[in-house]
């Protein structure tokens, strides 16, 4: 990388045009979304109550699906504070036995935005939604449920897909040993 200058800034994302040049290859300007903080996204399973999830409608792509309780990680939180509030704000729910499931980059290829992943082994329910715009509704689906809405292709956003689609496949018959 040689340089980057940016196109557009706000609070929230910045489009940026870098200079690169590969070893070897031509050097070229490539657009960069750069994202000044990381997203978290939870998993909260109980073995009697299923999963806790979100219904709701995305504007951007016109879709309705099921999410994980998901946010970005404000100034001056860890990871785990934002976790646990954007479940509470979001569910009326505070998980409980919270630990970190993955992290990942969704589009390295354009953003350096982070998705962090965590999985809580319950939760104590606290009051009502604090922002009941966010879904339509809240609600625990059995984990065969989760497994049958995420074939029938309803869960549409990248966070909750790696979010559920790693809990279904490495996590629901419990943590491995080398964890």
């Amino acid at each position: 990388m040689h340089g980057e200058r940016s196109v557009y800034d706000s609070d929230w994302v910045s489009l940026r045009l870098t200079d690169v040049e590969i070893p070897g290859m031509r050097r070229f300007e490539h657009h960069v979304v750069r994202v000044p903080f990381p997203a978290v996204g939870v998993v909260v399973h109980d073995e009697a109550r299923g999963v806790l999830l979100l219904w709701r409608h995305r504007f951007i792509t016109g879709t309705w699906g099921y999410e994980v309780p998901a946010g970005r990680v404000e100034a001056g939180e860890t990871l785990e504070e934002a976790a646990v509030r954007e479940v509470r704000e979001e569910t009326g729910w505070v998980p409980t036995g919270l630990r970190l499931m993955h992290a990942f980059h969704p589009t390295n290829g354009l953003s350096d935005h982070r998705f962090v992943l965590f999985l809580a082994d319950g939760a104590e329910q606290v009051g009502e939604p604090e922002h009941p715009e966010e879904s339509e509704r809240v609600e625990w689906l059995p984990a065969e449920e989760v497994v049958a809405r995420l074939r029938a292709g309803e869960v549409l956003d990248g966070l909750s897909l790696a979010a559920l689609l790693w809990w279904t496949a490495f996590e629901r018959a419990g943590p491995s040993p080398a964890r």
